[in-house]
């Protein structure tokens, strides 16, 4: 049964492992890492619908893409720079 993220409703840790459908520690990988925004309540993290569909959106796959090219790019050109 899948289930309507709902852009303004606020989900917990746990139900967003249920409707990524991915592990504990993935949700708490995402969290840690900055990938999926949330605040923290009370010592428990409250994550907006709009962040899980952000996280879900292609567009976001896309600039994720174009960061790392742009990174591994500089990357490259250091390394060339390097005494042989």
């Amino acid at each position: 049964m899948s289930q309507e993220i709902k852009e303004n409703a606020v989900y917990t840790t746990a139900e967003v492992q249920v409707l990524l459908k991915i592990s504990e520690s993935t949700v708490k990988r995402l969290l840690k890492k900055g990938i999926l925004r949330a605040n923290k309540v009370g010592g428990q993290y409250r994550i907006l619908g709009k962040e899980i569909l952000r996280l879900m959106s292609p567009n976001l796959e896309y600039e994720a893409g174009k960061v790392y090219m742009k990174f591994k790019d500089k990357v490259v050109e250091v390394i060339n720079k390097w005494p042989q």
